[in-house]
């Protein structure tokens, strides 16, 4: 089957400074369907500008995206913005969550603003099909009961965990996640983590993870590491590896956090 997401021969420069800095210099890479890809790098490499553009933020100097097979670029910007409500899912690493609506209306914004009646755009769905959706995010990502609770009201895993209900809601091709363990404690990073890892390796959710944690980034199937504006280094990673191999593992994090200093 074709690719998922296909980047090919990407650059982004910003010209706030003289001369102006080169962040990503001709990246190309493939993802297939229910895989895994975590992005490595410094701060500064060009790790999150590369995940914008995947996710069509923020347009390309040069170069495609393709998602689904469709080049999000060479969208219009009412166009674009409906495929990436429609197709892809976010997360952040301060949660983005709208503080006036509840965990429950957070996770069911993406729907209810899902505009349909055009041909390439899924149909609205009823107040009920909305509600079921949302009640079986929420009961998978074990947030039972916290439907009625405003952000301000649940800890910092929880709010995540809620992002990350919100951005599957519309059941995306593509889940896009920017360091969703930044902000979080040991054991809300390792929720997180426990949960992308279900999705992924159970329910075939192709998902991108920007890390600069090494031991986040083996939770993925392959590491790309990005530096001086390309990829320069991918890994592939044996899942359950830490049990069956401790030293290689061991070897593969150090390999990997290497990339990171």
């Amino acid at each position: 089957m074709p690719p998922v997401v296909t980047v090919e021969s990407v650059s982004k420069s910003f010209h706030i400074s003289r001369p102006s800095r080169t962040i990503l210099d001709g990246i190309s890479f493939s993802i297939h369907a229910g895989e895994f890809v975590a992005i490595m790098g410094q701060s500064g490499a060009g790790k999150s500008t590369l995940l914008h553009i995947m996710g069509g933020l923020e347009p390309p100097d040069a170069g495609r995206v393709l998602i689904d097979g469709r080049d999000i670029y060479a969208m219009g910007d009412t166009e674009r913005s409906a495929f990436r409500r429609d197709h892809i899912g976010f997360v952040f690493q301060f949660f983005n969550l709208i503080p006036s609506l509840t965990a429950a209306e957070n996770v069911a914004l993406p729907l209810r603003l899902r505009g349909g009646g055009g041909p390439d755009q899924p149909a609205r769905l009823g107040r009920r099909a909305v509600n079921e959706r949302v009640s079986a995010l929420m009961d998978q990502l074990s947030l039972r009961g916290l439907q009625g609770h405003g952000p301000e009201e649940i800890s910092g895993g929880e709010q995540q965990r809620v992002a990350l209900a919100r951005a599957l809601a519309a059941a995306p091709s593509l889940l896009l996640a920017d360091e969703p363990t930044g902000n979080l404690d040991r054991q809300g990073g390792q929720e997180v983590m426990y949960l992308l890892d279900r999705l992924c390796h159970e329910q075939s959710q192709t998902t991108v993870l920007v890390t600069h944690n090494a031991r986040v980034a083996t939770h993925a199937d392959r590491v790309l590491v990005v530096a001086d504006g390309r990829i320069v280094d991918e890994v592939q990673v044996a899942h359950g590896s830490a049990d069956a191999d401790p030293a290689g593992f061991r070897a593969l994090v150090e390999r990997l956090e290497r990339h990171a200093l």
